[in-house]
């Protein structure tokens, strides 16, 4: 089905190019539009300045790449796509590409702009051979909000262009606090991404969620909360997905650790715990000299700069709960963090509707096309997309899971809910969509299906449905007929994975699992049980 989605929109493409051959600006349009079907996910992230936009997409690559100080290449818009080897090339707004050295400085990638202002840069593209670049494109983005205005600019003419679809598919948002400017990004976002009020594409993360809670060994925990806040707050609800809390600098560093760092952490964990304590109380007195530890001011400053206060905190309280290697400890920095939420929620909502979030943005353009650029083989376009609009499924999905979201429908909110569900709201897969667990047997699947068939195709032809109803009824309809049949050719149950639980667990791939090797998080200390971090020794 996906496939032939795409095939359908390559060819409307195909057809554009064709009408729009003699037109050079439609023809750079639609080149991209091309390179975007054949292109994996573009997953951007915005945000306010100072939101950890560059850490966090660190953490996902797993590698200290993009650049985290206020330098002029944070400035840019930057993107990182997967390359068999590392490349680097500036895109000013005009004249031609201009390849750039590959160095980097104390592991992160050092972007030289060439004797280039920022302002007269259009893109950066980085090649990289990290896996987690193979199956989506990571686009860095400057500041929202910056007391710069061209700064903020250039992110809103990436994400936000007036006359056309944003570039990226799908995207992270960034917020520390929910502010007025989050929300009109998100709103804007929401209305130019790819049609009105359509809001399947958005995520958004409480950044630097550690420091809600001063830092506090319980402090995601308070993050949670205030996440869960924000995501039934009205406003936000209508505009992203979910809220969800994450650490950007503990999961960086836990994905980055070095063996050194472990050694030091170490150090501090072995320490008499009144001296601990009493060195651990805030980054200042940690940072001051003093002789409770023989460790340096500069490898103290250099523990604070990579895993801040909490993360140190957290590292000790493991390493004397029973972590034994830089590795055990690397994993559960990271299950803490919230990153495996966050890359589950991606690759839940994201990654899994790839194929419709790319066409849907393909067909917005090609729609701005025709009405800037009137001509007289624009009426079989025109046609093309509505075809396409019409027998493609996952689509219509899309624009009925937008209006759950947005609350634009006629259903009770029970039934709302079970209609996002049903459609893919939950994830897309046979038993997500049921709402059942993955190890649920073929049986069990089929005896629901057919039952939720019977009761949707019953509601829908009722003469005492009306027509908006009706309609919502044949979208649920056909995703349960595809249901059965993915369930028809199913011989056995789909393997159960196990993935990492985290901080606000709840709405990302997993969340309700037990840890990694099936034990539950980590407990014990300044944490409620079923979320500790040590035993009952109460232990900093």
């Amino acid at each position: 089905m996906t496939a032939g989605v795409l095939e359908d929109a390559g060819e409307l493409v195909r057809l554009a190019q064709r009408t729009y051959a003699d037109d050079d600006d439609a023809m750079s349009i639609l080149a991209d539009l091309d390179r975007r079907i054949h292109e994996p996910l573009r997953l951007a992230l915005a945000g306010m300045v100072k939101a950890g936009k560059s850490t966090l997409l660190n953490a996902i690559l797993g590698e200290q790449i993009a650049p985290t100080d206020a330098g002029e290449c944070t400035r840019v818009v930057t993107w990182y796509r997967y390359a068999a080897t590392p490349s680097i090339t500036l895109h000013p707004h005009e004249g031609a590409p201009h390849r750039l050295p590959v160095r980097r400085d104390d592991g992160h990638l050092v972007l030289d702009l060439a004797g280039f202002a920022p302002e007269e840069i259009d893109w950066i593209d980085v090649g990289w051979p990290s896996g987690a670049l193979t199956s989506m494109i990571l686009i860095d983005t400057p500041g929202i909000a910056s007391l710069s205005q061209d700064v903020s600019a250039r992110s809103t003419m990436f994400l936000l262009p007036e006359r056309s679809p944003s570039s990226a598919d799908a995207i992270v948002y960034l917020l520390r606090h929910l502010h007025a400017s989050d929300v009109r990004f998100l709103e804007s976002f929401r209305d130019t991404a790819a049609g009105a009020s359509e809001t399947v594409n958005a995520v958004a993360v409480l950044s630097r969620a550690d420091e809600i809670g001063s830092g506090r060994i319980d402090s995601l925990l308070s993050a949670g909360n205030v996440a869960r806040r924000y995501e039934s707050d009205g406003e936000l609800a209508s505009l992203a997905l979910a809220v969800l809390p994450v650490a950007g600098l503990l999961a960086e560093g836990g994905r980055t650790l070095r063996e050194g760092e472990f050694a030091a952490l170490r150090e501090l964990a072995a320490l008499d715990r009144r001296d601990r304590e009493r060195l651990l109380v805030s980054a200042d007195r940690f940072a001051r000299p003093t002789d409770t530890t023989t460790q340096s001011e500069q490898t103290r400053r250099e523990l604070l700069g990579r895993f801040g206060i909490f993360g140190v905190r957290l590292a000790t309280a493991l390493i004397r709960g029973g972590v034994r290697d830089s590795t055990e400890l690397a994993e559960r920095l990271v299950q803490q963090s919230g990153l495996t939420d966050l890359t589950g929620f991606v690759r839940l909502h994201f990654r899994s509707r790839a194929v419709a979030l790319k066409v849907r943005g393909v067909i917005h353009a090609l729609e701005e096309l025709v009405a800037d650029r009137p001509h007289d083989g624009a009426r079989e376009i025109l046609a093309g997309i509505e075809r396409l609009q019409s027998s493609s499924h996952p689509l219509r999905e899309l624009a009925l899971l937008s209006q759950i979201r947005t609350s634009r429908h006629p259903l009770p909110p029970a039934d709302a809910d079970d209609v996002a569900r049903r459609i893919g709201g939950d994830g897309v897969s046979a038993r997500s969509r049921l709402g059942l667990a993955e190890s649920t047997s073929r049986e069990e699947v089929r005896a629901l299906v057919e039952s939720e068939l019977g009761r949707w195709r019953a509601r829908g032809q009722s003469p005492l449905t009306d027509r908006a109803t009706a309609d919502i009824c044949r979208v649920v309809i056909r995703s349960l007929e595809a249901i059965a049949s993915e369930v028809a050719g199913d011989d056995r149950p789909t393997p159960h994975v196990v993935l990492a639980g985290g901080p606000g667990q709840g709405r990302g791939e997993g969340a309700h699992q037990q840890g990694e090797h099936g034990e539950h998080p980590l407990h014990g200390e300044g944490l409620p049980q079923e979320h500790s971090v040590l035993s009952a020794r109460g232990e900093l």
